[in-house]
């Protein structure tokens, strides 16, 4: 390998990039006397039908090359050969390192001057810079990944043939991605586990001299923190407002900044896009490598648009930040632009080498793009701009309002604000989760307040008593899971789309109303792991791990030494769980239900698809149903319902049936009559011009929901159960049914936006 700031031979090159698209944007930068080749990922990696590590040997690696890689192989050798240099400019993290290593290994033998070029953005004066100044390979880099494969292979092997022999074959089990599934069923049990408690909330409509009315809240009595538990608390408090006096005691007036947000980094712009766009980590990840890469853009060709994405770091560099300041002034004005560039600090141990995610440049506005991007790249583009831009602009100043009002022995409490000068918030804000003010209830908005004085004398117009009910932790979304991976310190930003899609794809968990719940399935993986890797599968454990990959990248600890950490207590667990994990495939639960063909007791099993009913007397009796848990009583659910509908066919009963795809009505004469139609609720379709009905329907993972019978013509779906009226508030053509464990069941608005909900009779 060349030496580092080697410089870099004249004559015809060789550039070796991981993508074709990287290679074509970069193509047209280079020039004629530069051939380019892509590797597409990876060319070698640990062998996929063996273990491929020697423990024995101190974690000895084996590396084969990637099944249909050879010609790629092949050709990138013969093309080294012929070539005066070699450039390997994969992407400038841990993978790309590997590659770029694994790359260099095999071509050094045929050239002398191989070389490494790293760059964070795919322009022209980036690349040429990189070319100009070649380095070698960053073995604490390529350490750090190679301790990570590792670590992730000894899990992956180890664990999964137990699984496969206890619960079902071709399951799997990840170092990382477990703990992650741990996390999601811990939250579902907090939920599950949560009583919900009833509170009030009393709001006065008040008015003063100058308008406009205003609402302010009952907070205290005699000076104590009021809690109103239930309605005749509540009705008390009303009755005894109604004739006190109220009287301004409090106007505090504050100036108050409210500071741009730094640019992207990527767990905040995974974050982002699934709150604002409604994308999957690996959705948001994908088009910004298309992003990075490069995108056609009119007579320009392929140009990459924004930096490497992978980073956890929010410098921005000086050079393309005064470009950008420079830019901003001329188009928003001076006020615009802060006194000094803002800077933000990135959090411990973060790649400062790297600049946070960022438009490569800044005068390459969102809408001039529109018609060069698909909806989706033009989407995810407009939000890193939006961020950026404003990250560099001055802060948001606003009045902050507080009028506090006495009512005899009563405080009341109202706060507002006026943006008097809107800075950054002219180009972005960031968007939140919902926030709750302790009690489960989201917190009032802030409103416009009028101008009062102590002493006023307020009117009071109305007294609104209004019943809540304290809500559980919310369930994960994809946005706060990756906050709290990241908060625990659980993988790194380049992995959270892989954790988040690996236990989607094996069917640990299930996404519902954009929400992760443990399946069946997740739920029986996660207990044996905890049972059996309590000191491994944890999540302080886990962050140690990865602690001490980012101490061998940063040159501070040996890669050996950080596996060996790891391996030591996950082989005691290992050699323990082989003879003690529950054998799940072969449990059988009894429980109190009789099997209706033979009268001997049914038994929960476990199977391909779950968990089922199953008579005790197998092999003799093969009876099994499907069943339902709700508080710990079983529910069978029923395969075959009469109805006293007639086929249009031949004229006989209609059944109710239950099949792959949830229920359907089937004829009774089947055989000899086939005829089946989807289960209409009586509800139509809501999309405009359509004329198809809502039918009952279950998607592959088992889950209930309502489509149109146009299908495909007609894609509209929901999950919960339409209500054939419309909403009494904002005349939606239907409501919808919830199951609120605490209230029952709950009639409501399927507009979020109304609110309208009532608890059903």
């Amino acid at each position: 390998m060349a030496k580092k700031k080697a410089a870099a031979k004249k004559g015809r090159s060789l550039v070796i990039v991981e993508s074709p698209a990287k290679a074509k944007t970069i193509t047209k930068y280079l020039g004629r006397k530069y051939q380019m080749m892509a590797s597409i990922g990876h060319l070698k990696d640990l062998p996929k039908s063996r273990f491929g590590v020697d423990i024995e040997a101190g974690f000895k690696p084996e590396y084969i090359v990637v099944k249909g890689k050879s010609k790629v192989l092949t050709a990138i050798k013969k093309a080294a050969k012929a070539a005066d240099q070699v450039f390997i400019a994969p992407d400038p993290d841990r993978e790309g390192e590997a590659i770029a290593w694994h790359i260099a290994e095999e071509l050094k033998p045929l050239n002398d001057h191989v070389y490494r070029v790293r760059f964070n953005e795919v322009t022209k004066k980036a690349v040429k810079e990189a070319i100009a100044a070649p380095t070698e390979i960053d073995m604490n880099l390529v350490n750090a990944q190679q301790a990570r494969r590792i670590l992730d292979r000894i899990v992956g092997y180890k664990i999964s043939p137990l699984l496969w022999e206890k619960v079902r074959r071709g399951l799997s089990a990840g170092r990382v991605q477990s703990v992650a599934l741990r996390i999601i069923c811990e939250r579902e049990k907090e939920v599950l586990a949560f009583v919900s408690e009833e509170y009030w909330t009393i709001d006065a409509s008040l008015a003063g001299a100058n308008p406009p009315p205003f609402s302010a809240r009952l907070i205290q009595k005699n000076e104590e923190t009021l809690k109103i538990n239930n309605e005749a608390e509540a009705q008390a408090l009303t009755e005894a407002l109604q004739t006190a006096a109220f009287v301004v005691s409090k106007v505090e007036k504050k100036e108050r900044k409210r500071n741009p947000t730094p640019p992207f980094i990527t767990s905040r712009l995974q974050q982002e896009a699934a709150r604002k766009l409604h994308f999957t980590p690996k959705k948001t990840m994908m088009l910004a490598q298309q992003l990075y890469e490069g995108v056609n853009v009119g007579t320009e060709g392929a140009v990459g648009l924004i930096t490497y994405m992978r980073t956890d770091s929010v410098r921005i560099s000086p050079e393309f930040q005064a470009e950008s300041l420079g830019w901003i002034q001329e188009k928003y004005g001076p006020d615009y632009v802060p006194d000094t560039p803002n800077v933000y600090k990135s959090k411990k141990g973060a790649q400062e080498g790297h600049e946070a995610v960022r438009p490569t440049a800044v005068t390459r506005e969102p809408v001039s793009l529109r018609d060069d991007l698909t909806k989706d790249q033009f989407a995810l583009y407009q939000l890193i701009w939006n961020r950026f831009v404003a990250s560099q602009m001055r802060p948001a100043i606003l009045d902050v309002t507080r009028i506090e009002v006495k009512a005899g022995d009563y405080l009341l409490r109202a706060t507002g604000s006026i943006v008097r000068f809107p800075g950054f918030t002219i180009v972005y804000t960031e968007g939140k989760e919902k926030s709750t003010n302790g009690q489960g209830e989201v917190s009032e908005q802030e409103a416009t307040l009028p101008e009062l004085t102590v002493g006023d004398t307020l009117s009071l117009q109305t007294l609104d008593p209004k019943q809540h009910f304290t809500q559980p932790p919310p369930r994960y979304n994809e946005a706060l899971l990756i906050h709290d991976l990241e908060d625990k310190g659980i993988g790194r930003p380049s992995t959270y789309a892989a954790i988040i899609s690996t236990i989607q794809d094996r069917k640990y968990v299930e996404k519902r109303e954009g929400r992760f719940y443990p399946t069946d399935l997740g739920d029986t993986v996660n207990e044996l792991l905890v049972e059996n890797f309590s000191g491994v599968v944890n999540v302080e454990f886990t962050a140690k791990m990865e602690e001490a990959l980012d101490a061998v990248e940063a040159g501070e600890r040996d890669w050996i030494d950080s596996i060996k950490s790891f391996y030591a207590p996950f082989s005691k667990n290992f050699e323990k769980a082989q003879t003690e994990m529950r054998d799940v495939k072969r449990e059988e639960q009894p429980t109190d239900i009789n099997c209706e063909k033979c009268e001997k007791q049914m038994v929960i099993k476990w199977g391909r698809f779950g968990r089922f009913l199953a008579c005790s007397g197998y092999p003799e009796c093969k009876n099994t149903k499907e069943f339902v848990e709700s508080e710990g009583k079983i529910e069978i659910v029923a395969k075959e319902t009469a109805t006293d509908l007639s086929c249009k066919s031949c004229a006989k009963p209609m059944m109710i049936k239950k099949g792959r795809f949830g229920r359907f009505l089937a004829c009774s004469g089947y055989p000899e009559c086939q005829h089946t139609e989807p289960i209409s609720i009586g509800v139509a379709c809501p999309e405009e011009g359509c004329t198809g009905q809502l039918t009952e329907k279950r998607s592959r993972r088992g889950k209930t929901f309502y489509s149109c019978n146009n299908y495909p013509d007609c894609k509209f779906a929901l999950w919960d159960r339409p209500v054939n009226r419309p909403c009494p508030k904002c005349k939606d053509p239907f409501l919808v049914e919830k199951y609120d464990r605490n209230r029952g069941v709950k009639i409501l608005c399927r507009n979020k936006e109304c609110g309208f909900e009532e608890v059903a009779s």
